[in-house]
């Protein structure tokens, strides 16, 4: 058995070092899958990161039965990937409006975090605008842009860095792919209340006595769930 299918076997009984390895070896491959996409609105990180789920999914699938290279084998799952994100969730249009809600976003955190002494939550900041906290994360998402690499920042002690010394290694980049690959999985195996609790608790910062206001039930109960839901989650990204 060549290391590939070592690796494959290893990962499918769940070893995470083994996935990790798979999508470390495989950038190469994701990008070159990515590349097809170019110019389609989306950026290349984010298709990245569907290819590498789309990876994740052909190690789960792949049998040794298969008389197919691997590779041949995971393509059209990572670009299946990619494409039903296209399909089902569309591109995103980078509006006007999204550019000047960041900007007020940007002069609403300066103002809270003169007036509180602390950076302010992503909640505090939609609150204080009186929008939505999916509108606010757009905005803020709109306005991103890619660093170059040989930008200088500063970094600790006045010393001056570049961009590429503070980029990770692959290993590093590979595990914290797979990482986010199992979360993602873990939540999207919730119901649907459960999911909402851990949106409103963990990306939304809401207190739970937020949550229970919204979900119509107590704070107690509120509490147990989480507990609950977060030992589910657990006992799904173990396998």
């Amino acid at each position: 058995m060549d290391r590939i299918h070592t690796l494959i076997k290893q990962a499918q009984e769940g070893s995470k070092t083994a996935f990790e390895e798979i999508v470390t070896e495989n950038m190469g491959l994701i990008w070159s899958v990515v590349k097809k996409f170019k110019g389609k609105g989306v950026d290349s990180d984010d298709l990245f990161q569907l290819g590498a789920m789309g990876l994740v999914k052909a190690v789960k699938k792949f049998s040794f039965e298969y008389d197919v290279k691997f590779s041949t084998y995971a393509v059209p799952m990572i670009m299946g990937e990619i494409k039903r994100f296209l399909r089902d969730d569309g591109i995103i249009k980078v509006s006007r409006g999204l550019k000047e809600t960041a900007f007020k976003a940007a002069k609403a955190r300066e103002s809270l975090r003169a007036q509180n002494d602390r950076e302010p939550t992503m909640e505090e900041i939609a609150n204080y605008m009186n929008i939505d906290s999916e509108i606010l994360a757009a905005a803020l998402n709109s306005t991103k842009e890619v660093d170059s690499i040989d930008r200088s920042i500063e970094g600790e002690n006045g010393r001056e860095l570049h961009i590429m010394d503070t980029i990770i290694s692959e290993e590093d980049k590979s595990e914290k792919i797979v990482n986010n690959i199992m979360l993602r999985e873990s939540i999207m195996r919730l119901d649907e209340r459960e999911r909402q609790i851990v949106i409103m608790r963990y990306i939304r910062e809401m207190t739970q006595s937020r949550v229970a206001e919204k979900i119509g039930v107590s704070q107690v109960q509120i509490s147990r769930l989480e507990k609950k839901i977060l030992r589910k989650m657990r006992e799904y990204m173990a396998g």
